[in-house]
């Protein structure tokens, strides 16, 4: 990524564009991490399995070295036994050796992420055997980087390991001239120490790493102000087509409307800014219905439609203002509208009572 680029990312990573990007595997891990449990392991085997593993192979071979005759070597069949028996012998003195690191990996890996499955990573891709982007990648800024870092741990574990062994070679030198099995303490002693050292300088170098690559994982996640604009809308729909598709459904309920207008008992105006037509039917509706409201043009057109429809208009200033702001299309009104609204359906009725008397 050239500077250009992340000076421009000046926004913060959204969770769809977190969510995303750790689906694709693309989660932030440290390989201190890794080396540090690698060499707690081996720590941990130097101090309760390595004494008894290596005794257990060194009482092996010294029974091979002093009894030879129990070893033939005239045929083929001969040799492959003796390789077979000191393979098996040195299996067994590393085998715990061997399950703890595969523990210690596996350990790394879910301290740092909840383990999942990701395709994405096992997909071959071209440019993961490209020459020019390996390259890139070893002799490049981030290679640099990490060469640095490499230098830094390796003179960190260097002056930590000279300040713990400044001591020891008195007690190698002591060793020397004891016994062989008082030598091999001595040695074992030394070689615990040093893992000790080692792990300490990991466990701070891992530490450190895991807060820098999370921190750096995360500022490479930020996103420029186009990338966040573009994301909004996909995710919740280009503004231009969200406008156009409102505009059609209000197209839609106008017109709807309009239609429910002739089924209209009275209209409620407001000379030229309010309309509201509504239907009551004795003993079918509990209350008048809102069938249609509009302001303005389509308050006229309500009146214009009422006036060829036969339906009485109501010229009521007061009242068409206040329930235009309260009404609801296909609902009826409101309680406090009651009383006004009866008065006008009584005159309705009344008229038709005179126009067809019985």
């Amino acid at each position: 990524m050239s500077d250009e680029d992340k000076d421009s990312k000046t926004e913060e990573p959204t969770e769809k564009k977190i969510r995303d990007t750790m689906e694709k595997g693309k989660l932030p891990v440290s390989k201190e991490v890794a080396i540090f449990t690698s060499f707690l392991a081996i720590m941990v085997y130097a101090v309760f399995f390595a004494s008894s593993s290596v005794a257990e192979l060194g009482v092996f071979l010294s029974n091979f070295l002093e009894k030879p005759e129990a070893w033939p070597l005239g045929t083929e069949r001969d040799v492959i036994e003796l390789y077979q028996a000191v393979a098996v012998e040195i299996a067994r003195a590393v085998a715990s050796l061997f399950v703890m690191l595969i523990v210690a990996g596996v350990g790394a890996s879910l301290i740092q992420n909840v383990p999942q499955f990701v395709g994405e990573r096992i997909r071959p891709q071209a440019e993961r055997i490209s020459l020019t982007k390996g390259w890139k990648r070893m002799f490049g800024a981030q290679g640099l980087v990490e060469f640095l870092k490499s230098l830094g741990k390796l003179g960190f574990v260097m002056i930590v390991l000279y300040f713990v062994l400044s001591d020891d070679h008195r007690r190698l030198l002591a060793g020397m001239i004891t016994n062989p099995v008082a030598f091999g303490d001595v040695i074992r002693g030394i070689t615990v120490d040093i893992l000790v050292a080692i792990v300490f300088v990991m466990g701070v170098i891992g530490v450190a790493d895991i807060v820098w690559s999370r921190f750096h994982w995360f500022q490479e996640q930020r996103m420029t102000k186009q990338e966040v604009k573009d994301e909004m809308k996909q995710s919740e729909g280009d503004p231009i087509v969200k406008a156009r598709l409102r505009s059609i459904a209000r197209d839609r309920a106008r017109q709807r409307m309009m239609t429910a207008v002739p089924k209209a008992t009275l209209v409620i105006a407001n000379p030229t800014h309010f309309a509201i037509a509504l239907r009551y039917v004795r003993n079918e509706d509990a209350a008048p219905v809102v069938l249609a409201k509009g302001q303005d043009l389509v308050a006229l057109k309500i009146r214009e439609i009422a006036e060829l429809n036969g339906i009485p208009v109501f010229e009521d200033v007061a009242l068409a203002r206040s329930m235009y702001k309260q009404v609801s299309v296909d609902s009826v009104i409101p309680s406090q509208f009651y009383q006004a609204v009866a008065e006008l359906v009584r005159i309705v009725y009344g008229n038709k009572a005179q126009r067809n008397p019985s």
